[in-house]
């Protein structure tokens, strides 16, 4: 069986693709193959027929009626493998070639009994699996009452056709449940990849809203002081060209995964673009970050980018406090973010693409997420549970 993994062309040498057509003549081959062994119980009507026991023209009629039953059955096994009959086609079928097999037995004796095992196969292997149970049964009950009447002696055969009827029952359950396992992985690929290019979405929102919203109030401000204060301008278009190039390097580590802003950094950062934008900032002046998870800081760190961003373009605020404090929760330790600002908080519509991303982002380091209108503006609050530590001020 060719893995799924693997090109076509890197297994087809060998195998073929369970419960699916042949893609090709060399593969319709390959599984003509894997059934032509199976027509060992054939040697007995064969050698009945070139024995020279019947007459000529019963001698031609057995030859004629066994390439129809030979036909008739690799054709019924055949197609089941990729592209199968219709259910009356093949009940028509079936039904042909249990009646080759009785009358074949009935006329020519006790050496065509071995039919009877190829419509066993071909019942387990082409007839749903309720109507299986019964066609295998009563196909053996058949081939009894006919070895009764010919005089066989050979009753392992009743075996045979038992095992070999149900064991084709299991194969075409395996079949089946090949086909839904090889479905159910290429669901699970597309989820994933849904789930990725999700990811790569909201990482991109947050890397370039904050970085270009630097840039353009850069600008702005370079704009307004080159005619009078050409060297100012001139600091803030080395300042546009320094966030540019950072932007460039987070876009890279996000597309690649690897981006993990600090919340140290950002909140560095934060300072910076508050400043710019001419808004008062107050920050904490030394923050207590020991004990938090990786991806917890993580987490806090979009949350101060966004709502920083949010701040300096959406908000027309003079002011923003940015608090970062320790708590204890009936859920344990937690680290608090808050942003709050005296601006008008947005268009109010509804959360944004950033909201929602940073709820994504919190809920799967395990924290949560508060924003909305306060009497003096908007607030933000983002939770992250942290490890415990001794009890230490964190300013604000």
């Amino acid at each position: 069986m060719t893995d799924d993994r693997l090109p076509p062309e890197a297994g087809a040498e060998h195998s073929f693709r369970m419960g699916q057509a042949p893609r090709n003549r060399a593969d319709a081959l390959r599984k003509l193959v894997w059934i032509l062994p199976w027509l060992i119980f054939l040697g007995s009507p064969v050698r009945d027929l070139t024995s020279g026991a019947h007459s000529t023209a019963a001698t031609a009629a057995g030859w004629v009626a066994l390439a129809a039953f030979t036909g008739t059955y690799l054709a019924l096994v055949f197609r089941n493998m990729g592209r199968p009959f219709s259910g009356p086609a093949v009940g028509a079928l079936v039904a042909l070639l249990g009646t080759l097999a009785v009358v074949l037995c009935l006329t020519l004796g006790e050496p065509w009994i071995g039919l009877f095992v190829y419509v066993s196969v071909t019942c387990g292997a082409t007839l749903p699996q309720r109507i299986a149970y019964w066609a295998v049964g009563a196909n053996t009950v058949a081939m009894v009452l006919v070895g009764l009447h010919v005089g066989s002696d050979d009753w392992s055969l009743i075996l045979v056709v038992l095992l070999l009827g149900f064991a084709m029952m299991g194969v075409k359950q395996l079949v089946r449940t090949t086909v839904e396992l090889r479905k159910a992985r290429a669901t699970v690929a597309q989820l994933a990849a849904n789930e990725e290019r999700l990811r790569l979405a909201r990482d991109l929102h947050d890397l370039l809203g904050h970085s270009l919203s630097l840039i353009t109030l850069k600008s702005e401000l370079a704009g307004r002081m080159l005619p009078d204060h050409p060297d100012k301008a001139a600091r803030q278009v080395a300042d546009i060209e320094q966030v540019s190039r950072q932007a460039l390097v987070d876009v890279r580590e996000a597309v690649t995964g690897y981006r993990r802003p600090r919340l140290g950094a950002e909140l560095a950062g934060a300072q910076v673009a508050l400043t710019a934008a001419a808004v008062t900032a107050e920050l904490p002046a030394d923050p207590d970050l020991a004990g938090v998870p990786e991806e917890a800081g993580s987490a806090l760190a979009w949350a101060l980018r966004e709502a920083v961003t949010n701040v300096v373009r959406h908000s027309g605020a003079t002011r923003c406090t940015i608090e970062l404090l320790r708590r204890q929760t009936l859920d344990g330790p937690v680290l608090e973010l808050s942003v709050e600002d005296n601006g008008s908080g947005g268009s109010g519509k509804g959360p944004g693409n950033g909201l929602t991303g940073l709820t994504e982002r919190l809920e799967k380091a395990g924290g949560t997420l508060e924003a909305g209108r306060t009497k003096r503006g908007f607030r933000l609050v983002a939770r992250v549970p942290v490890e415990p530590a001794a009890p230490v001020g964190s300013g604000a």
